[in-house]
């Protein structure tokens, strides 16, 4: 049967459906750009301020970079839309990676944690991308869309972990600074992401959206106006906050924690797999997971996270001091940051009108990114007094306020998909 057309004459199920294609190729791309340089923050910081303990700030600028443009970039794509947004994003992390190299080939600390903080920008746009699948779909579909658009991720995600050690080679050969190589390939990656996103996203989905928004509300037959959940809303927010600082400051100690237990000569090569498998993780299963929420509904799914996320430390705390369990550790953390975040984004979105949705999504992004920085900063510090287990001990605090938030708004009348 034909798709019926939208009252501005566009089939709106074929755009949604090309739309979520752009976006997904899109996150391959900078998948790649952030993968390849993720893991690389903690080592350059550690390097270049000579003390471990300062690792935390290479995560903690991304994070806050993130957190700085989150609001700003959800608000141009309020006004300009969802392609303009994406672009600025990309663009100042393109920025970000010229500044990292000039840092690193100057040995100036504070210059790299701009430079980082600068890609976090990137980053920013990135988590952007989950969003943009929702603005023209539908509720029944709205976690698998959402989750696909994450799952695309994990080409990129996995593949750029495992340019480090190519990225030196062709660094070195071509006079780099050490730990920089693999920028090369991020720089190449985030150039061809605008392209995608300047010239192939049409039409835009939020303005389209809106546009929609506008025509049916000037409908005589006008559906009935979309209700606002703030409580809900709330949850949402510190649902995907919460799990993302978990995931965030467990997994930015890593590459410094393996350093210690792996030997001197493979530690790039251990670092690249573990963090290639933790992405996978994080992205690998997230349809699945966006196919759970639509039928158990959000809040399920975000305590299954929780679940996960508690299995994950639980390993890291038993088996610090083997590169098994580390590996284990990190993709038990990657699969409960997955189903969190996939269902506490649908949750957001659906609790929330759309003329509040992009502001109310910016300050999500926020709140998660800022929650990771400073958690990122405090994980240095709790590695150095209590080691890798301890960290993972104290990261059940965050899981603990999810669940007792699932309670709160549990007891009331949740929004989920029929």
């Amino acid at each position: 049967m034909p798709e019926t057309p939208t009252p501005t004459g566009v089939d709106l199920a074929a755009t949604q459906r090309r739309t979520v294609r752009v976006l997904a190729a899109g996150q391959v791309l900078t998948g790649v750009a952030f993968g390849a340089t993720l893991s690389l923050g903690a080592l350059l910081a550690a390097d270049l301020s000579g003390q471990e303990a300062l690792s935390g700030f290479a995560t903690a600028s991304v994070t806050l970079g993130a957190a700085l443009t989150a609001i700003p970039l959800a608000r141009l794509a309020g006004r300009r839309g969802r392609r303009i947004a994406l672009t600025t994003g990309n663009i100042a992390a393109l920025l970000g990676i010229t500044v990292v190299i000039t840092a690193a080939a100057l040995r100036a600390f504070p210059l790299l944690l701009v430079g980082i903080a600068l890609i976090g920008a990137g980053n920013a746009a990135t988590l952007q991308s989950r969003f943009a699948a929702t603005d023209l779909s539908t509720t029944s579909r709205r976690g698998r869309d959402l989750a696909t658009v994450v799952w695309a991720t994990t080409v990129g995600g996995v593949v750029g972990p495992l340019l480090l050690a190519p990225g030196e080679l062709i660094g070195v050969s071509v006079g780099m600074p050490p730990l920089t190589g693999a920028y090369l390939f991020s720089f190449a990656a985030q150039v061809c992401a605008s392209g995608l996103y300047v010239l192939v996203l049409r039409p835009d989905p939020l303005l389209l959206a809106q546009r929609l928004d506008r025509e049916r509300a000037a409908s005589a037959t006008a559906p009935a106006p979309e209700v606002d959940h703030p409580l809900t809303a709330r949850f949402a927010m510190l649902a995907v906050a919460a799990s993302h600082v978990t995931m965030a400051s467990v997994m930015a100690m890593t590459p410094v924690h393996l350093s210690h237990i792996v030997a001197p000569d493979a530690v790039t090569l251990a670092v690249g797999v573990t963090i290639a498998l933790h992405v996978f993780g994080m992205y690998g299963l997230s349809p699945l997971f966006g196919v759970l929420a639509d039928r158990w509904g959000r809040i399920p799914v975000i305590l299954l996270g929780q679940v996960l996320l508690a299995a994950s430390l639980a390993v890291a705390a038993a088996f610090s001091d083997t590169q098994g369990g580390v590996l284990v550790a990190l993709v038990l953390l990657g699969l409960g940051w997955s189903a969190a975040t996939v269902a506490g984004s649908a949750l957001l979105t659906e609790a929330t009108p759309l003329t509040l949705r992009p502001r109310r999504q910016g300050r999500s992004d926020t709140l998660m990114t800022a929650c990771a920085a400073g958690g990122s900063v405090l994980a240095g510090v709790i590695l150095g007094v209590v080691g890798y287990g301890g960290l993972a001990l104290w990261a059940f605090v965050p899981v603990a306020l999810v669940c007792a938030g699932a309670v709160v708004v549990g007891s009331r009348r949740p929004v989920r998909a029929a």
